[in-house]
């Protein structure tokens, strides 16, 4: 049953009671000119992608439906359901439903989507044959929506509340915003996103370039609106300030809100706003409407509620053991009361908002109860609807069942390439406190394995670090847990801490297959302080070995991949013949993102050594396979990657822009971070101008390299370290070279301990000038000749050439 609750009153300063004849109809559409002549303009050029962002009830349905009541031409759209596990692309498969009557000539590639659509059997080509790999597939798919949105356009395309939408939805829009279809205007509706949190929809376009997505932010209603929104719905032709003010304070200004108490006024009279938050203002105006409900059509409203924002008739019956009848007179008699509405495919509450208030008013025993009731009857469904079990028993209490559902949910959605849901339903099984500790070490290593691809790193990290932290741990765990720690930890910019979870790790992982890429990771030198080369070739040695061992394709190509871009940072010009034989081999071919990733790592490699034509092709192939694949977590890797290609090519104009697009968008590859950021500051130190804002400019380019140096000597990452700190020494050469002298010194004791001297070019430059500037070259004698030894028969153009003008400072 629902809670009926009390009548609460406030005492004195309440606004007069307002008792008008009759509501004056719908509601009218007020306080959204703007916003909505800049829709018109929008769409009336497409292609173009919009998102329509706003909290909870502050009206972006309504402003759509006011945009597409005069908008000419095709309409296609799909609203997502707040469902624990949305089907992968269902909200597109609906909108394309809707237009499928006039497809016309499809791409073949539009087959991958017959599996999905065999009501469109008739018009969709055959469905290609499967793909071994699972990312192949999903972004064949996403290419098949994308044709037939193509062959389906000039339209407009509307998806509604993206915030739970799926993540391969979300992948496809953000592929569409920098693919735009031609004549296609995209148009989404999504809650803004809170501090501290996020969703699929904002994460994926973050990673897109800012000009890409146009964003249109709806705000609260302000007290213009609000007068005239209560002129309107109350037949009032100067409704009273304080009324305005009070109905301002307590709704907040949101307009779903403020529509429902208005309503109830106009129908009830009186003063509504018993309290002083919008929960309690809507509490107050939905417990008014139940009031006239008998207590059977309170326990079946209530029970709607639990279910979702549209409930399934047929399973509210089973659940409270009633004929379908009842139910349905019952949910009537909801809808008349204005609990529900009729949205043309049955009764639904109007907003969430509206059914979380009533799922409120239940009491929490009742709430338990109904919960376990609906996970024993969807029990009985074939298949078994896991996510929507496990959502269920969670809310039940049922931690047992909640985790044998989460745990069949995340294997399905790992299934389907689907690594953030799987990581989603795994992180929930982590606050179950009686989770046997074999139980939560075998969920731990799912969730580690799917966050990294999934980025869930930074609410995975606390999880495997507590496991981790138990001293019972099994040794097989421990290896296995803290080889995804230390790669999480690595991508979230976390160097050192991530190189020394892995180096942790690798004793205690026995198979050779899994030590094999871990050794090949610790082979990178390019990552950490503290590391000499000697030890990435000692590990390099190790993982080949353990690749041997294991007898395993994966484990040997992972290896060589490794092993080429550690003899491409020292200089090995068997580095490239590695890489030719690599490129055209199966074994990489096959595996797409690999091959993707491997290429980019080159072309990082090829640019340290000052390959720039290499680079240059390196990373143009990175760049196509990761949109081949679909690949969205390397999009910020490939472009930090062309941005410090354009740094080191001199192609300086709209860079410092470019870079600070990439910084502000990166939050979710934090491994790219201070690369970029060091690459902004370098451009910022080169460009600074000799006008008289020279010195704001040198001012904030030091600034920006003293933060630089300063976080990667907090995470250990060498390679912005030294960046840093010889761009540092650069800057300051001509008025402090003191200053500039201790800087390059640093960055050529960090190489030191590395053992590439090569990174150290432009330290040893810097102090070669400085020596000569102050009429004592041989005061940097024996940097030069160390750094002369050291790349001795190296491929380092760049170094070499740095070498040529040192000596020309410092003869030997």
């Amino acid at each position: 049953m629902i809670d009926g609750g009390e009548d609460k009153t406030r005492g004195g300063g309440s606004p007069t009671p307002v008792r008008p004849e009759r509501l004056r109809g719908p509601v009218e559409f007020v306080g959204r000119a703007a916003e909505l002549a800049q829709l018109r303009r929008l769409v009336a050029t497409p292609p173009c992608l919009i998102l329509l962002e706003g909290e909870p009830g502050i009206g972006k349905s309504r402003l759509v439906a006011e945009l597409l009541a005069d908008l000419p031409g095709r309409h296609l759209i799909g609203e997502c359901d707040d469902v624990p596990e949305p089907f992968p692309l269902g909200v597109l498969l609906d909108a394309i439903r809707g237009g499928a009557d006039r497809l016309g000539p499809l791409n073949p590639v539009a087959g991958a989507l017959a599996p999905l659509l065999p009501e469109l059997a008739d018009v969709l080509p055959d469905a290609p044959p499967p793909l071994a790999d699972p990312a192949a597939e999903r972004h064949r798919l996403l290419r098949a929506v994308a044709a037939v949105l193509a062959a389906l356009s000039p339209a407009t395309l509307l998806l509604e509340d993206l915030h739970w939408a799926d993540p391969a939805t979300c992948e496809l829009l953000a592929y569409l915003s920098t693919h735009p279809v031609e004549g296609l205007a995209v148009v989404l509706t999504a809650r803004t996103a809170t501090p501290g949190s996020s969703t699929p929809i904002h994460d994926a376009l973050a990673r897109t370039p800012p000009w890409s997505v146009t964003r249109v932010a709806l705000s609260p209603l302000d007290a213009d609106d609000v007068r005239r929104l209560a002129a309107r719905t109350l037949r009032l032709d100067d409704p009273p300030q304080q009324l305005t003010a009070t109905l301002l304070d307590r709704t907040a200004g949101i307009p779903f809100v403020v529509e429902e108490v208005l309503r109830t006024l106009a129908e009830r009279g009186g003063d509504p706003l018993a309290d002083d938050s919008v929960p309690f203002v809507l509490r107050d105006v939905l417990l008014w409407r139940l009031r006239p409900l008998d207590e059977a059509t309170r326990e079946v409203l209530g029970a709607a509620a639990v279910l979702g924002m549209t409930p399934d008739q047929r399973i509210l019956a089973s659940v409270l053991s009633l004929d379908r009848v009842t139910i349905g007179a019952a949910l009537t008699a909801a809808h008349r009361a204005g609990l529900l509405h009729d949205a043309g495919d049955g009764l639904r509450f109007r907003h969430d908002l509206a059914r979380q208030v009533v799922y409120d008013l239940v009491p929490r025993e009742n709430r338990e109860w109904l919960h376990l009731r609906v996970a024993r009857v969807l029990e009985q469904e074939l298949p078994r609807p896991v996510a929507q079990l496990a959502h269920h028993y969670r809310r039940a209490g049922s931690g047992a069942d909640f985790v044998r559902n989460a745990e069949a949910a995340a294997d399905l959605a790992t299934e389907r390439g689907d690594d953030a849901t799987a990581a989603g339903f795994l992180l929930q099984t982590m606050d179950i406190a009686e989770l046997p500790r074999p139980v939560r070490v075998r969920l731990a290593a799912k969730l580690g394995r799917s966050a990294i691809d999934g980025l869930s790193q930074a609410e995975a990290i606390p999880v495997l670090e507590r496991l981790l932290a138990d001293r019972r741990l099994p040794p097989g765990a421990r290896g296995e847990l803290g080889l995804v720690l230390g790669r999480m930890l690595r991508q979230q910019g976390e160097a050192l801490r991530g190189y020394t979870e892995i180096e942790r790790a690798v004793p205690y992982l026995r198979a050779p297959r899994r030590k094999a890429p871990a050794l090949a990771v610790l082979a990178a030198p390019d990552t950490v302080v503290g590391r000499h080369v000697d030890d990435h070739l000692a590990r390099c040695a190790e993982a080949e070995t353990a690749a041997a061992a294991s007898g395993d394709p994966a484990a040997h190509l992972a290896v060589r991949i490794a092993r080429a871009s550690l003899l491409l940072e020292l200089g090995d010009p068997a580095a490239w013949a590695i890489i030719s034989e690599l490129r055209a081999s199966a074994e990489l071919a096959d595996r797409p993102r690999e091959h993707a990733r491997a290429c980019l790592n080159w072309a990082q490699g090829a640019l340290h050594a000052g390959h720039p034509e290499q680079a240059e092709a390196l990373l143009a192939a990175g760049r196509a396979l990761v949109d081949e694949t679909g690949y969205e977590r390397l999009t910020s890797l490939v472009e930090a990657t062309e941005l410090s290609l354009d740094r080191a090519a001199g192609r300086l104009d709209g860079l410092a822009e470019r870079l600070s697009q990439l910084i502000a968008s990166s939050e979710r590859m934090p491994v790219t971070l201070l690369d970029a950021r060091v690459e902004l500051a370098t451009v910022l130190a080169r460009t600074a101008g000799t006008a008289s804002d020279r010195h704001d400019q040198v001012e904030s380019a030091e600034r920006a390299l003293r933060e630089v140096v300063a976080d990667a000597r907090r995470v250990g990452a060498i390679w912005p370290l030294v960046q840093a700190l010889s761009a540092l020494a650069r800057l300051t050469l001509t008025g402090r070279p003191d200053e500039a002298v201790r800087h390059a010194a640093e960055a050529l004791a960090l190489v030191r301990g590395k053992g590439i001297l090569a990174w150290a070019a432009e330290a040893v430059l810097v102090l070669a000038e400085a020596a000569a500037a102050a009429g004592d070259p041989g005061r940097a004698a024996g940097a030069v000749a160390e750094l002369e030894a050291g790349i001795a028969g190296r491929d380092a153009p760049l170094a070499q050439a740095a070498l040529r003008r040192c000596r020309e400072l410092v003869p030997a």
